[in-house]
């Protein structure tokens, strides 16, 4: 479904980094799966519904197990479903596939440019997915999981955006590709808005931020 204006314009944005301002993980993931296993939904299956898999990517993207012992896990988890592979790497590869968007990139960059608070509010997976993009001409402020301790959908770490933003979380907005993690900005009164695809998205930011793209 089409992404549609919340009621009352913000005053300051909150994004995800990786399936906003970058192409659609799933399908990076779904990609490699089906190049090692041949069913595309066994890591996504892995990281949401195995048990073990799902508290070591949760104690990752928190910064309690680091990437090379979450790759030993998400490993052994994958040769158990038949998949030669080998830890080393194993988060470069599986994330592969994953691009800059560039219309949603330029169109955060636009709103930084144009005095509009942003900040980046990302659970991280893997210590490389950053690399290469400048943060500083998006963002205000950049707010990683592991670095503060807390992970979406718990409503800590869009506390922590907001205050470094200096602005009530009701004067926010979220944009996210998944529900979970906008159900959980909602729980501080931040206003959500579900990405489904960027073109969508970058209209509902030019009529709520209007200055910002004129």
């Amino acid at each position: 479904m089409p992404a549609t204006v919340p009621a009352a314009p913000p005053k300051a944005v909150l994004t995800d980094f990786a399936g906003v301002l970058t192409t659609n993980v799933f399908v990076s993931f779904r990609a490699y799966s089906a190049r090692v296993v041949g069913d595309p939904f066994t890591v996504e299956s892995l990281l949401l519904e195995d048990a073990g898999v799902h508290q070591a990517l949760v104690d990752h993207e928190c910064g309690r197990l680091s990437q090379a012992r979450f790759e030993d896990r998400l490993a052994a988890a994958l040769r158990a479903r038949g998949a030669d592979v080998e830890a080393e790497g194993l988060l470069a590869a599986i994330n592969a596939d994953i691009r800059p968007d560039e219309r949603m990139v330029k169109a955060v960059s636009r709103l930084h440019a144009a005095g509009v608070p942003v900040a980046l509010v990302s659970n991280a997976i893997g210590d490389e997915l950053y690399r290469g993009v400048d943060l500083a001409a998006l963002c205000d402020v950049v707010v990683v999981s592991r670095e503060v301790g807390e992970r979406k959908p718990g409503s800590r770490i869009y506390a922590i955006a907001c205050e470094r933003l200096g602005v009530a979380p009701e004067n926010c907005l979220m944009i996210d590709d998944l529900r979970p993690n906008l159900d959980g900005a909602a729980r501080l009164g931040i206003r959500g808005l579900h990405h489904v695809d960027s073109q969508a998205t970058v209209h509902v930011l030019e009529q709520l931020f209007p200055r910002a793209f004129g």
